[in-house]
């Protein structure tokens, strides 16, 4: 991408999440732009943060933790991938948001090493409302026992719910699966209530407008915002 284009991209997705908030009911700044990093060489990703971009999301613990290493400290960092338990000390000391908690064990060792580096860190739940074999997350089934076990933490804030939905060609045909995390959240805020379930990350690229006229408060934005990934090594 030539110079300055970075820049113009984050300033264009921002006036989409302004209009599609507006056509909601919604203020724009109701809405976390995360910008998906994943691949991004650094100082294209400096570019985005220098725009004004302050939440940087990742699929892998390890290339975040290079990243953050090149990129001011004032960057909130969200895992947005799948998180492997042998991983979770690592994602606790560098992460503010992990947004793929799909299991007790994930959440139970995220709070112990969160604790350990005395750290707070909010967390959402990945739900997988089709059954989708190749896809995280936990069963609507299973949401209320993760939840429970969730109003014991002492340092991870569960805050809300994650949604990767099918890949859809059209926008419109993932706003079924966009309306039914939301109504998820709404039910089961009155179930929890001593839980500040707030959020529904759900919405990237393809998609984000729909998403957040459906209520999304963070959409995960990678190609749009930085061009089309490399391919991975």
């Amino acid at each position: 991408m030539p110079a300055g284009a970075i820049a113009s991209s984050v300033q264009h997705v921002r006036e989409r999440i302004a209009a599609a908030a507006r056509r909601s009911g919604r203020e724009p700044d109701a809405v976390v732009l995360v910008g998906v990093s994943k691949t991004v060489a650094p100082e294209r990703i400096r570019e985005a943060v220098e725009a004004g971009l302050t939440d940087l999301g990742e699929n892998r613990v390890q290339e975040a933790r290079e990243k953050a290493a090149l990129l001011p400290a004032s960057v909130r960092w969200h895992l947005v991938g799948h998180l492997q338990s042998n991983k979770a000390g690592h994602a606790a000391r560098l992460f503010g948001v992990i947004h793929s908690i799909d299991s007790r064990e994930i959440l139970t060792r995220l709070d112990q090493a969160a604790e350990k580096e005395g750290r707070v860190i909010d967390g959402l739940v990945q739900v997988n409302l089709t059954g989708e074999q190749s896809k995280a997350g936990i069963s609507t089934d299973g949401l209320d026992a993760l939840l429970e076990a969730a109003a014991a933490c002492r340092s991870v804030r569960v805050r809300g719910l994650m949604l990767l939905p099918p890949y859809e060609a059209d926008p419109e045909r993932s706003r079924p699966h966009f309306r039914r995390l939301r109504l998820l959240l709404e039910q089961t805020r009155k179930r929890r209530a001593s839980l500040d379930l707030r959020h529904l990350s759900m919405g990237m690229s393809e998609d984000f407008e729909v998403a957040v006229e459906e209520g999304a408060t963070m959409i995960r934005v990678g190609r749009a915002l930085f061009g089309e990934r490399r391919n991975e090594p």
